[in-house]
Order: structure tokens, then C-alpha cells, then sequence
């Protein structure tokens, strides 16, 4: 059987005192018990991987007031895990661009949107990220900053 795969983008975000300061965004799902994880959405019909980031960006954390540093090469598959697939069909999983962006120092967060997806946020420091990120895409955000610093475009 072929699986089929939801194209998305997902956004490694460094706040705007980068890079005197390396901290990373990440935010507390609504719907599954403490999860967290980088925003992150489908993309449209007719839209390319940078402007489904800006439109997600805006819709997630209220602003996309971003400068892009880098993208992952390669798009990253993922199965949905058996217990929330069900919410996702017709698709079996993802596949994701992964984008590294900076805030802009006029950038102004805001989870409380319209349909909000998350219900607290944080600035996590680089090496402190995986003590809150521990659920089966641990492996992939540590594939993406693993890349996103040994290609130097982030050092922390």
C-alpha cells in the first residue's frame, strides 16, 4: 500500500537577540497532553513551502515577521502515530520542509489566535530544548538543528 503524505513546513524559530542569545521557540500543543513543538502546517493548494510558512506563522503565533536563514535540503516523512492518525485521514503522515528563521525585533508573538493551537510558549535554550521536546519527532527536530549547525547557519 502507498502511503500518502500532507505537505507542511515547520518553523525552527530563533528569537530576535540572535545571535548574542541562541534561544529557540517552542510551544504547548491544546490538544495532546504535554507536547511541545515547533509551529508547523499544511500547505495549500497553490502555495510554495515559503509562503505556507509565512501564512502558518501568522495563523500559530500571531506574527510572521521572520527573516529566513536557512531550509532543511531534503523533505522529512513522517508516520502519524496510531493514536491521533485517525484525526489526519485521508493522509498516513507528513512531509515537511524544515525552515530555520530569526524573529525581527518588531516581531509580536500572540498564541491566542483566532483557532489557537497552542496554549503556552517559550524561548528554550539551544542545548536545554530536549527536556521539553520528547515525543516521537525528537529524532527529526534533533536531524534539522544537527544540520542547521554543522552547516553553519546556526551557532550556538
Amino acid at each position: 500500500m502507498n502511503k500518502r503524505y500532507r505537505p507542511n513546513v515547520s518553523a525552527v524559530i530563533l528569537s530576535s537577540e540572535y545571535p548574542k542569545k541562541c534561544e529557540i521557540f517552542i510551544a504547548k500543543r491544546i490538544d495532546m497532553k504535554d507536547i511541545w513543538q515547533f509551529p508547523q502546517g499544511g500547505i495549500d493548494q497553490g502555495e510554495n513551502p515559503q509562503e505556507a510558512l509565512k501564512r502558518e506563522l501568522k495563523e500559530e503565533i500571531g506574527t510572521n515577521a521572520i527573516e529566513i536563514l536557512a531550509q532543511y535540503p531534503q523533505w522529512i516523512n513522517y508516520d502519524f502515530p496510531s493514536s491521533v492518525a485517525h484525526k489526519f485521514y485521508p493522509f498516513d503522515g507528513q512531509s515537511q520542509k524544515y525552515f530555520l528563521v530569526r524573529l525581527k525585533s518588531n516581531a509580536l508573538i500572540n498564541i491566542a489566535t483566532p483557532v489557537p493551537e497552542f496554549s503556552e510558549y517559550a524561548f528554550v535554550e539551544f542545548d536545554k530544548i530536549f527536556d521539553r521536546i520528547k515525543h516521537f519527532k525528537k529524532p527529526i527536530y534533533k536531524q534539522v538543528l544537527d544540520y542547521f549547525k554543522k552547516e553553519g547557519f546556526l551557532s550556538c
